[in-house]
């Protein structure tokens, strides 16, 4: 006679935190449609305060210490590929709506001598001079140093960092569209 393969148990799925138990910035903002989106949002917040520190003092260590998280982002956007940028396209991949902001980040990184400017016709197009170009790669060397070895670089770990980041950006996608719905609320 046959003998019936056990199932095993399924283990019953952990109830949700209590609201008083989970970990967010403002609790009156819990939605009870997704009290986990409060989580992540707190998450977010402590995740890009501490990402801003390290831009700073990375950039610190690599040399320069007077520059604020997203003059760090422009220079190396701009120093990206080492191609030609415009301020338009700068504002829009870092998704940085104040085109002010960025426009004093780059006429403070043209100061420091970081980024040079090239006008055609009415347009003016931004590139990394050499010093430029070397200090993004000496941040590089105290990422590596610094970061990297906090990182296993096991598959898995890398797949769940590639999921981590397309949600990321999904959810952007939701909080910008919520903004534009905001402002004509």
């Amino acid at each position: 006679m046959k003998s019936k393969a056990k199932t095993p148990a399924v283990e019953p799925r952990p109830a949700l935190a209590q609201p008083g138990q989970r970990i967010v910035s403002s609790s009156h903002l819990v939605s009870e449609k997704s009290p986990e989106l409060s989580e992540f949002e707190f998450g977010l917040i402590i995740a890009a305060h501490a990402f801003n520190r390290w831009l700073i003092r990375c950039m610190g260590a690599a040399g320069v210490k007077d520059m604020a998280p997203v003059d760090v982002l422009v220079l190396h956007h701009i120093n990206h590929r080492r191609s030609e940028k415009r301020l338009a396209d700068i504002c829009f991949v870092l998704n940085i709506e104040d085109t002010h902001v960025v426009t004093y980040s780059v006429k403070k990184l043209v100061g420091m001598g970081l980024v040079s400017s090239t006008k055609r016709g009415k347009e003016a197009f931004f590139s990394t001079t050499e010093e430029g170009a070397e200090l993004c790669m000496q941040y590089r060397e105290v990422r590596e140093a610094c970061l990297m070895p906090g990182f296993s670089g096991a598959e898995e770990e890398n797949q769940r960092l590639g999921e981590v980041a397309r949600l990321l950006r999904t959810v952007s996608g939701r909080y910008d569209q919520a903004a534009r719905a905001a402002t004509s609320y």
